[in-house]
């Protein structure tokens, strides 16, 4: 059978806190977290299975959805009357009084979802990483290997290894040992730098799924996790493959892209994976039109930069920055910076290495470097973000890189 005759229905875990992303998640779930201006993190994971050719899709929520539900029903309305759509499923306690317990407890709660649209195959796919997945690709290698669970991975750094979850396989694929985030993660066969880390996306067989969720759910001593619970009692019990990332293709990739991706979970990793985009020739391209992210698209004009006042210094200019519509450069100087839609940057400001989230205004004289400033900040005349870190760490959130991070509606005085 070929991928996209499959029948496939994916659920996307989006009910996650990120804790470690905090303030960017005080108001809302970590996929609502805005991304490149004028994205969604959850943005990527849909762009990737609507343009792979799958487009039944719920949306698992339980934290602070509101902006996110809002996003979805306002960006990614697809043709009902061809069976598509995108829908969110707020957590209802379905079974029982509980909360989602865990994220195959997310999963329990809602097996009415597969029993109705009663697919061949199940995604399981998570919300907040950075990356572009062909994911029939994925598919066609679960289909192929006649697996009854494919967990994608890619290697990362072994210093990073206890961040995630470690596979080892044999040489046909077939994972033979599944560990969640351990302090000591096993190296790869002659990579003794690199583990194999899994990604937080399945594609399970339809009743597998429902059967090895089920199962997990009379457990009372379980954690109910997919990694720590349902991937960890598969091993050896049932066919459980690894799908390389880094062999995956998409229309009009270029080969330093290829296996790029991204955990943004942490204040640095965020404000690094924005530095990727800055690049001159980032390795992360949002301008491929054959891969394209989508998204919900405000009413806005075009951006505008003003003042040529080369003799006072008084210069409305961006240098190696994305900005999104409706910003107004007013005389000021942004570089290697990532501007949300309607920021407004004042005459003689500067601002450089940060991210700027919607309606963030930066007065005149302001200096903002190395910093994350969520939607509606308001940067005083005058006043500085990253130049006495502190001072900062008196008021804001300062990653261990020094990344200062300014809560949603701030007012910074000098």
């Amino acid at each position: 059978m070929r991928a996209r005759d499959v029948r496939l229905l994916a659920l996307i875990l989006a009910g996650g806190e990120g804790t470690r992303l905090q303030p960017l998640t005080r108001d809302r779930a970590k996929p609502a977290v805005p991304f490149g201006g004028r994205y969604r993190l959850i943005d990527f994971v849909l762009s990737n299975f609507v343009n792979s050719g799958y487009f039944q899709v719920k949306v698992l929520t339980q934290y602070k959805a509101s902006s996110l539900i809002t996003h979805l029903v306002r960006g990614w309305q697809l043709s009902p009357i061809l069976g598509q759509f995108v829908e969110p499923v707020p957590a209802q306690q379905r079974v029982g009084r509980d909360w989602f317990r865990g994220s195959a407890d997310a999963v329990f709660q809602n097996l009415n979802l597969v029993s109705d649209v009663q697919p061949h195959v199940v995604a399981v796919f998570g919300a907040d990483h950075v990356y572009k997945m062909d994911v029939s690709q994925m598919v066609q290698f679960h289909l192929d290997k006649r697996a009854e669970l494919t967990v994608a991975a890619i290697p990362v750094p072994i210093a990073e290894g206890s961040q995630f979850g470690i596979i080892e396989c044999d040489a046909e694929g077939r994972v033979v040992r599944f560990l969640e985030k351990p302090k000591d993660p096993p190296p790869m066969p002659g990579r003794p730098d690199m583990c194999l880390a899994s990604m937080g996306n399945y594609v399970f067989d339809a009743q597998v799924l429902v059967d090895e969720i089920t199962r997990d759910a009379e457990k009372q001593e379980s954690v109910h996790d997919f990694g720590r619970s349902i991937l960890t009692s598969m091993v050896g019990r049932r066919a459980m493959y690894v799908y390389d990332f880094q062999q995956n293709t998409h229309p009009g990739i270029e080969a330093k892209e290829r296996g790029y991706w991204r955990d943004v979970g942490t204040l640095d990793a965020y404000w690094d994976a924005h530095m990727d985009l800055v690049a001159v020739t980032p390795i992360f391209n949002l301008y491929n039109r054959e891969w394209p992210i989508r998204t919900y698209y405000q009413h806005l004009p075009a951006a505008k930069f003003v003042f040529d006042g080369v003799a006072t210094d008084r210069i409305g200019i961006a240098t190696d920055s994305l900005v999104s519509p409706g910003c107004i450069v007013s005389g000021a100087h942004v570089h290697r910076s990532v501007l949300g839609p309607g920021v407004r940057v004042h005459s003689y400001a500067r601002v450089e290495e940060s991210v700027l989230g919607e309606g963030c205004d930066i007065g005149r004289d302001a200096r903002v470097r190395r910093a994350v400033l969520d939607k509606f900040v308001r940067v005083e005349p005058g006043a500085t973000i990253g130049y006495d870190l502190e001072r900062d760490r008196a008021r804001f959130t300062v990653s261990d890189a020094g990344i200062v991070a300014v809560a949603k509606g701030t007012v910074v005085t000098p």
